[in-house]
């Protein structure tokens, strides 16, 4: 069935705290998804962010990022006070989030509600922490200890605890059982603020899309409380790191950082732990992006403490094995698979295998040397097209960004004026993804806005200014949503 979304993160919300999060917004947003015929709404992965505020680097793969936990939901219910509230809030700003801001203000309020709450005695609590006992107790014992040692990464602990030795694992269990409680209140609250709001969205006709990065961080509780999924030496320190190779966008690669898995162990325990992680992700998510489904097929290796990815080699991945396995555990994945970038045969027969939809971007598409596979006349109906992603520049300042040659080949394809405006050409490559025939089309809410630059939301091998874009309040107008509305309808991708 044909359909559209639009690609918002939660972080863009608006919001009078600083960070958009599962407040009166999130739930306005969805109204207007309703109303604009939107069928599905695309976020950011989701986890705890750290250095960087990278949600592509989580402190773990099963929790959920505290600052996205609604502070009106804890004045409502009593834990904190709303003075308290705008107190945290004073520093941060309406059109971007300011992460320093929260990291120094939110957690002290954070905590302030965990002494209020009472949630020891909650029964639904403690179901909670039980249901997750998989890895929520590695994950609050983790984020414990980092705290009481400044946020210093894990692979800079003494060694005992490092490696999880009994005698120091009891021991920091024992010391520090109220941050343990700490982490596990703001998971139950997360989760609980989280289920309402999708099921909000589920009864309006919204599905969410979720993200998943293929990896973990380095610096998470996945990594510390499962080394033998990884290729970690007997110190617990990597061997190898992931990344990309030199290319044409960059003369010395892209130097992730995050541990390489061991794909023997997880074969040989039948991917239990990557059935647990998609099991999660349903559990949050109507459908799942997969970032990177060329590390499937094959990985990049780059060896630990090289500073450029220079000097990595291509290693086999698990293949079709992985998702035949899942499938047998969890049944019939609604899955994209992000498959961006240069594609070898091997990894187009594996998405052709999976039977998973791959992506179509066209700020790819314009290339007055070649003919792309980015442009529409190539898809299939079995893929998700896109303006851009959040990789990408805003489509309003991508056309600044082009070469002559290139904007002229694009003019010529969506048959519009050479002096048309930014925002016209803008709404015409809308109309060329909306147009075409993959199933379903997904637009960044910053195109939909015709917003530049300031709005990006991320420049990839970048450190600095990222994950920083929030939306106006009242910017998503009714007349913008009849607009979407119209135009989603005009091209079947509505009732």
């Amino acid at each position: 069935m044909r359909s559209s979304g639009i690609l918002m993160p939660v972080t863009s919300l608006p919001s009078q705290y600083g960070i958009g999060c599962f407040d009166r917004s999130a739930y306005e947003f969805v109204d207007c998804l309703a109303k604009a015929g939107q069928r599905y709404w695309q976020i950011l992965p989701m986890g705890p962010t750290g250095y960087g505020d990278s949600p592509y680097q989580s402190f773990s793969t099963f929790a959920g990022n505290p600052y996205f936990i609604s502070l009106e939901e804890l004045v409502r219910k009593g834990y904190v006070k709303r003075q308290e509230c705008e107190d945290a809030a004073v520093g941060t700003d309406s059109r971007s989030v300011r992460y320093g801001v929260l990291y120094e203000k939110r957690f002290a309020l954070l905590r302030k509600a965990f002494a209020g709450s009472g949630i020891e005695s909650d029964a639904g609590f403690s179901l909670f922490v039980q249901k997750n006992s998989d890895w929520l107790p590695d994950y609050a014992l983790f984020m414990a200890i980092k705290d009481s040692k400044g946020g210093r990464s894990y692979l800079e602990w003494e060694e005992s605890i490092r490696l999880r030795r009994p005698e120091a694992m009891v021991s920091y269990k024992n010391k520090l059982i109220n941050e343990v409680y700490f982490y596990e209140f703001l998971q139950y609250e997360f989760f609980c603020q989280w289920q309402a709001l999708k099921s909000y969205a589920n009864e309006r006709g919204v599905k969410i899309i979720g993200d998943i990065p293929i990896y973990v961080a380095m610096d998470s509780a996945d990594t510390w409380a499962h080394p033998e999924l990884f290729q970690l030496d007997g110190e617990g320190l990597p061997v190898g790191v992931a990344g990309c190779p030199p290319d044409a966008f960059s003369a010395t690669g892209q130097l992730w950082g995050n541990p390489l898995y061991n794909w023997d162990v997880h074969k040989e325990t039948k991917y239990a732990w990557w059935t647990a992680r998609i099991r999660k992700c349903y559990e949050w998510y109507d459908m799942v992006r997969i970032d990177h489904f060329r590390g499937f097929d094959e990985y990049y290796a780059i060896p630990y403490g090289d500073k450029t990815a220079e000097h990595g080699a291509w290693e086999p991945g698990p293949g079709m094995d992985l998702f035949e396995t899942l499938h047998e555990e969890l049944g019939e994945l609604p899955i994209i698979a992000e498959d961006l970038g240069f594609l070898t045969d091997s990894v187009r027969q594996l998405l052709k295998d999976s039977g998973f939809p791959g992506m179509k971007v066209l700020q790819f598409a314009f290339d007055s040397r070649e003919d792309s596979d980015y442009l529409p006349y190539r898809y299939d109906k079995n893929s998700v097209v896109y303006t851009g992603t959040h990789d990408n520049n805003t489509t309003y300042s991508y056309w600044d960004d082009m070469a002559k040659e290139d904007k002229a080949v694009a003019v010529r394809y969506m048959n519009c004026g050479r002096f048309s405006s930014k925002k016209k050409l803008t709404w015409n490559l809308i109309c060329l993804a909306m147009a075409s025939v993959s199933d379903l089309c997904v637009i960044p809410m910053q195109d939909y806005l015709s917003l530049p630059e300031t709005a990006r939301i991320n420049i990839p091998s970048t450190m600095g200014g990222n994950w920083q874009w929030r939306m106006e309040e009242g910017a998503f107008s009714d007349k913008l949503c009849e607009k979407i509305r119209r135009m989603s309808k005009l091209y079947g991708r509505t009732e």
